[in-house]
């Protein structure tokens, strides 16, 4: 997709921080949504990932429709690269590209934040709020029931 017209367009959007929709789980991570998919016309979603010391995170995992990068903005954050567990800190990267295997996770004693980029920019918030609404509820789903939630949301879990 490329811009066509002669004269440039004034179409920005700007956020203001705090202003995004955010999601506090039960493990006290704050997921903010900064861009989703659906302000950037789908083409890429960004989300901001605040987690406390001891956090945890998402275990072995890979989509099939998305690619999905990480950028450690402060603290350590250990990134499942489809091999192995690294703790990578503030600066590194990580790209996976559809189909590729990761997880991400705050195992160290201090807080953590990660800016997580999905492209193109599907509605990964409603996984989101699913799963804060499952931690938050306390309710325990069965496994046909996880099955078919990462089923909706093009998650495919994995041993690692």
């Amino acid at each position: 997709m490329s811009y066509e017209g002669e004269s440039g367009e004034t179409n920005a959007v700007a956020v203001p921080f705090g202003s995004e929709q955010a999601l506090t789980f039960k493990s006290g991570t704050i997921g903010a949504f900064v861009a989703p998919g659906s302000l950037t016309d789908r083409r890429y979603g960004l989300y901001r990932w605040d987690m406390p010391a001891g956090a945890g995170g998402a275990g072995p995992h890979f989509h099939r429709t998305f690619s999905e990068s990480f950028y450690v903005l402060d603290g350590t954050i250990n990134l499942f690269d489809g091999r192995r567990w690294v703790t990578r800190g503030t600066g590194d990267f990580l790209y996976v590209p559809e189909g590729g295997i990761h997880g991400f996770r705050n195992d160290s004693t201090a807080p953590a934040s990660m800016l997580i980029l999905f492209a193109p920019g599907v509605v990964r918030e409603k996984y989101f709020e699913e799963l804060a609404e499952i931690g938050e509820s306390g309710r325990t789903p069965s496994q046909e029931e996880w099955t078919a939630f990462y089923a909706r949301h093009d998650q495919t879990m994995v041993e690692g």
